[in-house]
């Protein structure tokens, strides 16, 4: 029975791996539909989002089993309920993935658009910040998972200088509304998914350690 049970933790475990890639996948495409305005990238990124939702349900599934007919304890308990929000973690990226692929899509009927500096800067760090909290996840890295968590404000600062950058545009030129607003939907959408790398990262913190630090609970002991 233990040895069975093992074996559904490790299956578990592969499929959220793979979820996981699917996802990071999604993630560069979306981000590569924008910096080279390519609206078949965009649409492979949207199309692709029903093998996200679905992997998402099979894995829900799979947990609801474990909890209900295995009634683990201590680690593994951790283990699953960090899976379980991982999981829709995971496909709440897949939806902002969509999100930044449509629009790209927009963006590609605009003509001369320019990105503003921030974007390509916070495409490399969400990318980066995704693959290593997947990587953390994966080979159940804690101090992986604290380096992600220390990138986040980044993130945060870029995002405001992008919506401070738009709103200035849109204040000394009325025609670049449509181009600021998408811009500043990609970068909110960027932002969100660090976000949630960062919840990612804390999950893999309270399995691995049995510690909650999120909402900076730590600090307040």
């Amino acid at each position: 029975m233990e040895r069975h049970f093992q074996k559904e933790l490790e299956s578990l475990k592969t499929s959220l791996i793979k979820m996981g890639s699917v996802v990071e996948e999604n993630i560069a495409l979306s981000i590569r539909s924008v910096t080279e305005k390519n609206r078949e990238l965009a649409q492979k990124v949207i199309e692709s989002d029903v093998r996200i939702d679905a992997l998402e349900i099979e894995i829900d599934n799979a947990i609801v089993d474990l909890l209900a007919l295995q009634q683990p304890v201590a680690s593994d308990l951790r283990f699953i309920l960090a899976a379980l929000k991982i999981n829709n973690d995971l496909e709440r990226i897949g939806d902002h993935a969509v999100n930044i692929a449509q629009a790209a899509q927009v963006l590609c009927s605009i003509p001369d658009v320019e990105l503003l500096n921030e974007i390509p800067k916070m495409a490399e760090i969400t990318r980066t910040m995704l693959k290593e909290a997947i990587d953390s996840f994966i080979l159940l890295d804690p101090v992986k998972a604290r380096a992600v968590l220390k990138t986040d404000d980044q993130i945060d600062n870029l995002n405001r200088t992008v919506i401070r950058t738009v709103i200035e545009l849109l204040k000394s030129n009325k025609q670049t509304a449509e181009c600021g607003l998408e811009l500043s939907l990609i970068s909110r959408n960027m932002e969100r998914v660090a976000d949630l790398a960062t919840n990612i990262a804390e999950e893999v913190i309270f399995h691995t350690q049995a510690r909650v630090v999120k909402h900076h609970a730590e600090n307040r002991k």
